[in-house]
């Protein structure tokens, strides 16, 4: 009876945790106003791609005449207004013959990068919550008489 009591007792704490993990997911889903000024939203999209001819900088960090060109191009691009953020990355890396994207899109086969690490540590948190119950539920086994017998033997045949 006490063992159905502790367990009837568990679950408000358990589901006041679920329902507190769901809230700050929830909270951190939720993203900022985004860049407010022209240019906050150069340097984002400056961020978001790679330079030509650097090896592992963003345009917003390298100075080389590619990168030069490519912010005189968004500069272009933002003071027109006609694209979006993402419209524009997209124009500028088809230009390119290689991919200045930083940040992988979460569509298509890109997607994959975004969802393995998710399901990788879903599986393994589902794969040590079942070895868990499993060693619980072994670890509640009473031996039976033959268990006893047997160990009794074992132990006359030692000696």
């Amino acid at each position: 009876m006490s063992s159905r009591l502790s367990k009837i007792k568990r679950w408000p704490s358990w589901f006041l945790m679920l329902v507190c993990a769901g809230v700050l997911m929830f909270l951190g889903t939720q993203r900022d106003s985004g860049p407010s000024t022209a240019q906050e939203r150069i340097e984002a999209i400056s961020q978001r791609l790679a330079c030509p001819t650097c090896d592992g900088e963003s345009v917003y960090e390298s100075r080389s005449p590619g990168s030069q060109a490519i912010r005189q191009e968004i500069t272009r691009q933002v003071a027109d207004g006609v694209l979006t953020d993402g419209q524009i990355v997209r124009m500028i890396d088809d230009s390119y013959a290689a991919d200045l994207k930083l940040i992988p899109s979460a569509t298509g086969f890109d997607a994959l990068i975004w969802v393995l690490p998710v399901a990788a540590f879903v599986a393994a948190v589902g794969g040590l919550i079942i070895v868990f119950w499993r060693w619980r539920r072994e670890g509640s086994l009473q031996a039976t008489q033959e268990d006893q017998i047997l160990v009794t033997q074992a132990r006359q045949d030692k000696d």
